[in-house]
């Protein structure tokens, strides 16, 4: 486990009074809780970690003493190209599935993919998915070539995300009522999709994080 803690004792020195420690396991007074049930991502397990009076010697720090923070938030901003990758894996899957059945469900003599409200349907999924994509490689090169991508790894984050969820929608609604059963992967879509609005930091949260960034280039 790799935690961010309070380890100067100096509450004034706020965010630079905290360090990163990596905590292996096994480790005395180190425990896992229980196993949480989830809407969706039931391939991989959350769980609590608890720490119990663990004590941990000094090369157990990550980095300097008063980076935790920091390594913390730089963290994240890799974490949320990697969550954005995972949106659009989501996406394209519901894409599938919805051109998919559209072409092998009938309707008045011919496949529903002929009908103008689903080409529709999948010609705007099919644009955000994209859209969501080239600003996610766009975020990924600039992490490469070593510049700062705080910025552009939540807006990649943010439009892959909620492109996840429109197109989990979308697709349940081309396949109508048996989008909504088990069978279907489109439901498992849509409960996937859910999640990557949430961790690495909530929409909500990406959007301050581009407005703040994008305030401080606009007044430089």
């Amino acid at each position: 486990a790799v935690v961010s803690t309070q380890s100067t004792g100096d509450k004034a020195k706020k965010h630079k009074g905290i360090s990163a420690f990596i905590v292996p396991k096994p480790t005395e007074g180190l425990s896992l809780g229980k196993k949480e049930d989830k809407l969706g991502i039931k391939g991989s397990s959350t769980c609590v970690i608890n720490f119990d009076n663990c004590a941990i010697d000094e090369g157990s720090m990550l980095g300097e003493p008063g980076m935790g923070f920091k390594i913390a938030m730089k963290t994240l901003d890799a974490g949320r190209i990697g969550v954005a990758g995972q949106a659009l894996g989501i996406a394209q899957a519901s894409l599938e599935c919805a051109v998919a059945y559209s072409q092998q469900r009938f309707a008045f003599n011919k496949p529903i993919s002929q009908m103008q409200t689903i080409q529709n349907k999948l010609a705007d999924m099919e644009c955000k998915i994209w859209s969501a994509r080239l600003v996610n490689w766009h975020a990924a090169k600039l992490k490469d070539e070593g510049h700062n991508f705080t910025k552009e790894a939540a807006m990649a984050k943010l439009l892959a995300s909620e492109t996840a969820t429109y197109c989990a929608h979308q697709a349940i609604q081309v396949l109508g009522g048996m989008g909504y059963v088990a069978d279907m992967p489109a439901e498992r879509h849509y409960r996937d999709a859910r999640i990557t609005e949430i961790y690495e930091g909530t929409s909500e949260i990406q959007r301050l994080v581009i407005a703040g960034n994008l305030l401080k280039e606009m007044c430089m």
